[in-house]
């Protein structure tokens, strides 16, 4: 299968960068979106989900908050604010973030994308915990 470049940057550190991803599945605004060589060039925004990187040797998978998506020249770069692998997961991490996100909620001047955001990310990692 063919083959292009990842790399996944969170403010710490370049969390990730690859040459051998076949496909990666990310949580776009608009919805999951497949990512394959030679996509067409995109830029879009990441909702809190699961990314799926997936080589001929493994798949890796990937909780992100949000962040931005940039395809282009067969690289596919993610920005990202916050960004943890799933065979990693600390559970009190995890339920830190569910629980700020459910304070989020509670503000009585939230507006309609925030409180999007944040029902999303709610439901995203409360189905990790589960599994």
């Amino acid at each position: 299968m063919d083959q292009f470049n990842l790399e996944i940057i969170s403010p710490e550190k370049s969390f990730l960068t690859k040459s051998d991803t076949e496909e990666v599945v990310i949580p776009a605004i608009e919805g999951y979106m497949g990512i394959l060589k030679d996509h067409i060039p995109l830029i879009s925004f990441l909702k809190p989900g699961i990314i799926d990187v997936r080589s001929k040797d493994e798949t890796l998978n990937y909780y992100v908050d949000d962040g931005i998506v940039e395809f282009k020249d067969n690289t596919l770069s993610i920005l990202t604010s916050n960004i943890f692998d799933l065979k990693e997961m600390d559970k009190n991490k995890v339920d830190k973030i569910v629980k700020d996100a459910e304070e989020g909620l509670k503000k009585e001047n939230i507006k309609d994308h925030e409180r999007y955001i944040l029902d999303q990310k709610i439901e995203v990692l409360n189905s990790i915990k589960s599994n």
